[in-house]
């Protein structure tokens, strides 16, 4: 667990999902965060991510949280060394809850890559800027859908270390 003084003298606490029943609460974090950013995401591809997240997303990634004031405000998604999912909500989007989340996955779980969607231009930026390098693309997520998906690692980390799958 890990706690970060942010603006407004709240701190920001980090710590692990307490199981399935997070997952509405999550569910609401990722509709917010997904208002937000992917406008480029058909609503039938919305709908369909959004009914995976609980049955088959969630249950195969180590969830981290970061709440303030005892609220879930954003989240990360974990397998292996990879973060497959990082969502915050959009009232707190540029208040530090991303890099909490990004530095506590780096620092706990050691992770090394990210795929990001390649029209989500904010993320590319995000991470980028947090030492990422775009290390190949492909031309669709991996579910199919048109949607290119830029692979991105830690710069001094291997490149094979970013294998298909979607933010």
């Amino acid at each position: 667990m890990r706690a970060e003084k942010s603006g407004g003298g709240e701190r920001l606490r980090i710590r692990a999902c307490r199981g399935p029943e997070e997952y509405p609460s999550l569910v609401a974090i990722w509709r917010s965060a997904v208002d937000a950013t992917h406008g480029f995401l058909a609503a039938e591809d919305r709908a369909e991510i959004e009914a995976h997240l609980i049955p088959e997303y969630f249950p195969h990634v180590d969830l981290v949280i970061a709440e303030r004031g005892g609220s879930p405000v954003g989240f990360a998604g974990v397998a292996a060394s990879k973060l497959e999912m990082l969502f915050v909500d959009a009232p707190a989007r540029g208040s530090g809850v991303g890099s909490a989340l990004v530095a506590h996955v780096v620092e706990v779980s050691g992770v090394d890559a990210v795929d990001v969607n390649e029209h989500n231009d904010e993320a590319t930026t995000f991470y980028r800027r947090r030492g990422c390098v775009i290390i190949g693309r492909s031309p669709l997520d991996d579910q199919g859908r048109p949607y290119p998906i830029l692979h991105l690692s830690r710069e001094g980390y291997s490149q094979s270390a970013c294998v298909s799958g979607a933010l």
